[in-house]
């Protein structure tokens, strides 16, 4: 049996809550920006980026380590 990784599985969540209100909290300063489409594509690539990264920490959390024999 397998047991899972509770530290990895709570980062990785608030990693993703983090990636998701960074996205929303940028897309509120498109207005006041010289060029919109490039900071929401850079806004984009980061936050894509960091949520893969908590996915990736949240499924290795889940599947787990080994358990002591």
């Amino acid at each position: 049996m397998r047991k899972r990784n509770w530290r990895l599985i709570a980062v990785g969540s608030v990693l993703l809550v983090l990636a998701v209100l960074f996205f929303l909290s940028m897309r509120d300063m498109t207005p006041w920006s010289n060029d919109p489409a490039a900071l929401m594509r850079t806004v984009g690539e980061v936050s894509g980026a960091v949520g893969g990264i908590s996915l990736v920490m949240i499924v290795f959390g889940l599947i787990g380590r080994k358990a002591p024999a």
